[in-house]
């Protein structure tokens, strides 16, 4: 036993020294190689950028420094046709040996002296739009695993990040057609794992620092910038987007990267103090956020990337649990799941960030509240979309309003429309104002034709239809734009009576939070929430409310409107300022109408609010008043329209009707006109369809003009269906 452990220790000798032999050789052999094995590795180098990227690189001398470290000097990269891109006078690095030996590089020190980066974008010709050209694969494709992409490019970031920087006067430069910055690092230093710099913007303008621990071979990173005396400012941003953005600090940490199962999991921290931010389309005033924060952690697998729910979002006295996941392939796919513990009420409210609701500044409240987002969509079936949103609350109660009175609307108060931002004559919204109509004073025929179209459920759900927001999502998904909106009765009011018409996110944010509020904590009855809306919305060219509006277009008193009448009103809420283009010079209604009578009145049957009518629900008898019908000029069907199908100017909020809980499912699938119409034989509703007017028309117009029609009808039918009408 003993000669055999003998003869094994002797091999494992015998081994060792040769390997360490051949080390020795190769090492003294590369040694001796290695300035002829540089200039090579330089002259392929530069060839290759020449050949891939039409660049031209030069360097005036290169050479080792010592065993592992080499200097270079003199360095010039210029794109061909471009402005150049970078020089530097002086650049020495040294790699990790042991590294080397494994195959891998480690940057061990850098020293760089008096570098210029410059990137130019004047007249869309850029100097570095070479990093965007795509070069020609003609190999096989095979999907690539993303957790082995996040790992490589991990290891490659951090590997590339010295254990020790030496950096003096590097600057930076950027310029386009409408912004240019300028920012020159002074002085940079990784030294013993400890960060500093100092960088001067646009020359002295402001000092910037990046400081901090700096541990990239164990993983450990934690940052900050930060200014001297100021704020941190993003000009060009600010020049480029109109968009400012500034902060005190802000704090990178990267804690740990691991690779198990196969998913790369990054785990990393950033803060923020006193970030302000202003853009036109989030609100009309700066928003600031005292302090906010993330523990993120991303998770990365063979087809998705993800914010794992083990990460939290901390703003102010709040915490947000959040979690997105992109999945690429076999198909896209979108999660996103939004989660809080029971929160106080209060600490919810005061963690809103400044400026971004002001008519909700100031308020106070007991109780809790819990939140729950859930949105899950697969990219190749859109109509399937899952979505769910509830704010959940405990003990609730507002024991003080904000800068705005929520209660307001419960009793008699002066509203002020705007358009396009300017204010219009104020009305008395009660008793005072001979135009204000209570509930009670309001034909049915309206009110029952209004809920149809615009909010069939208003009263059973509370200011918000999730159906109706999926719907919402799943058609805007598919027309690759923001076409469809969800509002809700509740909705339009809160928005008219609160609310200015700018259309900015924190505006609509707010919309949404002020109807939970007054649904959820019992300020206003529905009954009155319909008045006040049936008395302030608007129904044309400086009409407002339904007193204004009956007697606008047919000069009668809203309790006296008929069924037609209420329809057509009805018809007109999503562009009310070009209502009198639904009528022809006689004062009748356009036939493109039609269509439109026959579904609301048929939706308003199958609720009971109407009787089923085969001669279509009151259209033939709408006449406008004789005193406007002069105000009518003679339009051809096509443009009319198309003006009809505009949306209001001042919001581009798109009403959306859903179907009755209660209608009947049929049996069988019935046809096109038995679905619009009802019972109805298609002869008489293909007469009815091509019914135009044919005085002093040859017949080639009047083909023309039936043609035109039929279009448009399909083109509304298809904007029913699409809010949910059908």
């Amino acid at each position: 036993m003993r000669h055999r452990l003998r003869k094994y220790i002797r091999t494992a000798g015998i081994v060792t020294v040769s390997l360490v032999f051949l080390l020795v050789i190769g090492g003294y052999i590369a040694y001796t190689k290695r300035e002829a094995i540089l200039q090579k590795e330089i002259t392929k180098a530069t060839a290759k950028a020449k050949k891939d990227y039409n660049l031209d690189v030069k360097i005036g001398s290169a050479h080792f420094v010592g065993l592992s470290t080499v200097a270079l000097s003199d360095i010039t990269i210029v794109p061909a046709q471009r402005d150049s891109l970078l020089s530097i006078k002086k650049f020495q690095v040294s790699v990790k040996l042991m590294s080397l030996v494994f195959g891998t590089v480690k940057l061990s020190d850098v020293i760089m002296e008096n570098g210029h980066l410059n990137l130019t974008s004047i007249n869309g010709v850029k100097n570095f739009d070479f990093l965007f050209r795509k070069k020609k694969d003609t190999t096989v494709k095979t999907k690539v695993d993303l957790s082995v992409v996040a790992k490589n490019l991990m290891d490659e970031l951090l590997y590339k990040i010295p254990d020790n920087l030496d950096l003096k006067n590097f600057l930076i430069t950027f310029a386009d057609d409408s912004a240019s910055v300028k920012l020159l690092t002074q002085t940079a230093q990784i030294k013993n794992g400890k960060l500093s710099s100092t960088i001067l913007v646009d020359n002295g303008a402001a000092t910037w620092h990046f400081a901090g621990i700096m541990h990239p071979s164990d993983k450990n990173i934690n940052v900050q910038l930060y200014a001297d005396g100021k704020k941190v400012e993003i000009p060009v941003v600010e020049q480029r987007y109109h968009l400012k953005v500034n902060f005190d600090t802000i704090t990178t940490r990267l804690q740990k990267v691991e690779n198990s199962d196969g998913i790369t999991k990054i785990y990393g921290y950033w803060s923020v103090r006193n970030l302000l931010i202003n853009h036109a389309a989030l609100s009309s005033n700066d928003i600031v956020v005292p302090y906010g924060s993330i523990d993120a952690n991303v998770f990365v697998g063979k087809n998705y990337v993800s914010l794992d729910s083990s990460s939290l979002i901390h703003l102010k006295k709040i915490t947000i649990k959040p979690y997105l996941k992109y999945q690429l392939n076999p198909v896209k796919i979108y999660t996103v799941k939004v989660n809080t513990e029971w929160l106080n009420a209060q600490d919810v409210f005061d963690s809103f960030p400044d400026g971004m609701f002001d008519e909700l500044a100031g308020i106070q409240a007991i109780g809790k509240l819990k939140y729950h987002l859930h949105l899950f969509l697969d990219s190749s079936n859109p109509d399937m979309v899952q979505f769910e949103s509830a704010l959940n609350k405990q003990g609730f109660n507002i024991t003080k309003y904000g800068k705005t009175n929520l209660g307001k609307l419960n009793s008699v108060f002066t509203y002020t429309p705007y358009e396009k931002g300017k204010p219009m004559p104020p009305r008395i919204i009660g008793p005072q104002n001979p135009d204000f109509t209570p509930l009670n004073e309001i034909s049915p025929n309206l009110q029952y034709a209004c809920l149809t179209s615009e909010d069939p459920s208003f009263y059973t759900n509370h200011g918000f239809v999730v159906e109706s927001i999926r719907r919402s999502i799943a058609t805007d998904v598919k027309q690759k734009k923001f076409k469809r909106g969800g509002s809700t009765i509740s909705m339009q009011l809160i928005k008219n009576a609160f609310l200015s018409r700018e259309k900015t996110l924190s505006r609509k944010i707010e919309e949404i939070l002020i109807v939970w509020l007054i649904e959820n904590d019992n300020i206003m009855t529905k009954d009155r929430m319909l008045e006040v809306y049936f008395n302030i919305v608007e129904w044309g060219n400086n009409v407002y409310g339904i007193g204004e509006a009956s007697h606008y277009y047919f000069g009668k008193s809203p309790s006296e409107l008929t069924l037609g009448e209420g329809i057509y009103l009805a018809s007109i809420l999503p562009h009310p300022k070009t209502g009198l283009y639904s009528f022809l010079p006689d004062g009748s209604l356009r036939p493109s109408l039609q269509n439109y009578f026959n579904l609301i009145g048929r939706m308003m049957s199958t609720h009971g609010w109407t009787e089923l009518d085969s001669s279509g629900y009151g259209y033939a008898s709408v006449r406008l008043k004789e005193s406007l019908r002069q105000e009518i000029a003679p339009v051809p069907t096509s443009v009319a329209d198309s003006l009809m199908r505009q949306t209001n100017d001042d919001d581009d909020d798109t009403p959306t009707i859903l179907p009755a809980q209660t209608q009947p499912k049929p049996a069988e699938k019935p046809g096109f006109f038995k679905r619009l119409f009802g019972k109805k034989d298609t002869v008489a509703a293909k007469k009815q369809e091509l019914e135009i007017d044919t005085v002093g028309k040859t017949p080639k117009q009047i083909r023309q003009e039936k043609r035109a029609l039929k279009k448009l009808e399909k083109e509304r039918l298809k904007e029913l269906h699409d809010k949910g009408l059908m």
